[in-house]
């Protein structure tokens, strides 16, 4: 990675959405594309999907690490998920911001919400939240389903939980109505644009 020019406060980008809007396509997406934007790994103890490696989609944790690592102040927010742990390590994010590269996280709505309320004046002057939304239950339900991974139960689960989270939408700074991954795609990479160019997010040399 390069030294962003000129020298500004990183931007602490958070996305959320119900599962299947891809809104962690996007994170990654956007991370590949661009060298100036690093792709924040969450801690869960879920355990991985196929495909998944550890340390690129996933710190796979087991809950009692988990838990001692809520005891040790280690996270910038954390959350339980469908009956799993999941949460964001607050060093490596800090770091990466006060370099000046944008940090971008694919996280719930409660990890949003601690977020949003919490008053470090780095994470308050760093923090914009983007929420992906379908655009109708039907696609919702389609996508969900598309994954063929979980149990009847799983996915009803997940659903109601889907549907609960797209209520918190109007609390978000942004909102992207999800149409294909190239229109969601550009929408993104236009808001990360606009905010680099805050006056508030430049340093003095």
């Amino acid at each position: 990675m390069t030294r962003p020019t000129p020298r500004r406060l990183g931007i602490l980008c958070v996305v959320s959405g119900p599962s299947g809007a891809g809104k962690t396509t996007l994170c990654h997406a956007l991370s590949e594309a661009d060298p100036n934007v690093v792709y924040s790994v969450s801690c869960t103890t879920r355990k991985p999907r196929p495909g998944e490696v550890d340390g690129r989609d996933y710190h796979f944790l087991n809950k009692d690490d988990f838990l001692a690592r809520i005891d040790a102040g280690d996270f910038l927010e954390h959350a339980p998920v469908h009956d799993r742990h999941y949460g964001t390590l607050r060093s490596s994010v800090i770091e990466q911001l006060e370099q000046g590269f944008d940090v971008v996280m694919d996280i719930d709505v409660d990890g949003a919400a601690q977020i949003r309320s919490n008053r470090d004046p780095l994470i308050v002057a760093a923090r914009v939240d983007i929420f992906v939304r379908p655009t109708s239950r039907e696609e919702l339900e389609s996508r969900l389903a598309a994954r063929g991974t979980e149990s009847q139960d799983e996915f009803e689960l997940r659903m109601r939980n889907a549907l609960d989270e797209i209520s918190h939408w109007p609390r978000y700074q942004y909102q992207i109505h999800s149409g294909t991954r190239e229109e969601d795609f550009a929408r993104f990479q236009m808001i990360i644009g606009a905010e680099r160019l805050r006056t508030s997010r430049m340093l003095d040399e």
